[in-house]
């Protein structure tokens, strides 16, 4: 048995970040940039109103209130400017500024003086306070210039990502390729949805892993389902091979009873044993194995709890390094109440966090967490880990700073607030 640091070194070794290729921005939602991005145009692209009123040219000079000016013009948005000149210019928010105009008056600090029609434009413009030059107007590439470097490789594309890449008129983006991932769920007992009859029980791991690894970065491409038969986890695998996945997760038959074939029918293989049995709690017998065709083997326990651990803390740290991300790192939280671990057992527990009225966060570790329980995972918002116990006494009391990860790798952490 190996400890958890040493499993994860073991399992990264040789993980290196995927291919890239090359996708709509519009269907690049959380996926993850390939390579920099460097800005194509200036933000703004021109000078343009800030607000609805009248552009003037100031030149540097004062004009008091009372001061009258004709209107010359009016300009919409997404009308080409053309030049100014002498006079106030009738303008809306986002219109281009005319060459030689540099002030903005907001229109509810003017007062409009009328033609002769009635319903026409106004003719000219009362001040009613002396402008302040170059006020109210957006400057050529005051938010971002031409040629600047605005998004990294490796920054996971979001609404604000995407929305900056669309007003630079960026369509098409660099990603990495999502790791491609194939899923098999070991056991006699599984059976599918309805009434389970006799011994048999529902596969609750499979759509668990299926949503929690597209939520990782990943693609499942393929799912298989084999009793606990070596033969038919080798035909399992030969399937999978020809879809050239890079990831393989088997859940069940991974411990040391008789049944449970896993670790041998893959030694059978030719696959490398990476390790098998990790100090870890719940999941001590997970293991991990290279694939003679080339890819990664994590072998998962079946119990739900062991199974998610297995996900969180083994999975996707791989998904990360073959998506180009950097080590997670995780929030540092004082406990709001005791908790327990055991000596030389790294210890996962489904936590909830607190925010109270002063804005301190603190973490609580749920009650009654075998590893078979469902439960936990529907009120858990986070991961709390221990590390081992130094001697017998594994107690942790209140107040003492703990490790805490969000549900996924890519999740934000959740809290509640308390009065």
């Amino acid at each position: 048995m190996v400890d958890y640091e040493q499993a994860l070194a073991i399992l990264l070794r040789g993980v290196a970040r995927g291919d890239s290729e090359t996708v709509a921005s519009a269907e690049a939602d959380g996926r993850v940039l390939a390579a920099d991005i460097v800005s194509p145009a200036a933000l703004p692209r021109f000078d343009n109103a800030a607000m609805d009123g009248f552009a003037l040219a100031l030149r540097g000079r004062a004009l008091a209130a009372g001061h009258e000016l004709p209107v010359r013009g009016a300009i919409a948005a997404g009308v080409p400017a053309g030049e100014g000149g002498d006079g106030a210019w009738e303008i809306m928010t986002g219109a281009a500024l005319p060459a030689g105009l540099d002030t903005v008056v907001p229109v509810e600090r003017v007062d409009a003086i009328a033609g002769e029609d009635a319903g026409a434009p106004p003719i000219g413009i009362r001040l009613r306070e002396s402008p302040a030059p170059g006020a109210n107007v957006r400057r050529r590439g005051e938010d971002v210039g031409e040629g600047e470097p605005v998004l990294k490789a490796s920054e996971r594309l979001d609404s604000a990502r995407l929305m900056l890449l669309a007003a630079l008129g960026v369509t098409r983006v660099p990603v990495v390729r999502r790791p491609r991932v194939a899923l098999i769920a070991t056991g006699r007992e599984l059976v599918d949805g309805g009434i389970a009859d006799g011994a048999g029980i529902h596969d609750s791991n499979t759509p668990f892993l299926r949503l929690r690894l597209r939520a990782a970065g990943a693609e499942v491409v393929m799912e298989e389902r084999v009793a606990d038969d070596p033969v038919a986890f080798a035909a399992a695998l030969d399937r999978i091979r020809e879809r050239g996945v890079d990831l393989v997760i088997s859940t069940g038959a991974v411990s040391k009873g008789r049944f449970d074939f896993v670790p041998g029918s893959l030694r059978a293989r030719g696959a490398e044993l990476l390790f098998h049995g990790v100090g870890i709690r719940p999941g001590k017998p997970l293991l991990a194995a290279r694939l003679p065709e080339g890819p990664l083997h994590v072998g998962l326990p079946g119990n739900p709890a062991s199974c998610a651990v297995g996900l969180r803390f083994f999975v996707e740290p791989v998904l990360r390094a073959m998506l180009g991300l950097p080590a997670e790192r995780p929030l540092r939280l004082p406990l709001a109440g005791p908790a327990w671990r055991r000596p030389g057992l790294r210890t996962h527990l489904h936590a909830r966090v607190t925010c109270d009225a002063r804005g301190q966060l603190t973490v609580h570790p749920l009650p009654r967490q075998e590893s078979f329980r469902l439960r936990p995972f529907l009120v858990s918002q986070a991961w709390l880990v221990l590390p081992p116990a130094d001697g017998d006494d594994g107690s942790l009391a209140p107040g003492e700073i703990v490790t805490v990860y969000p549900p996924g790798h890519l999740d934000a952490l959740g809290w509640t607030q308390t009065a």
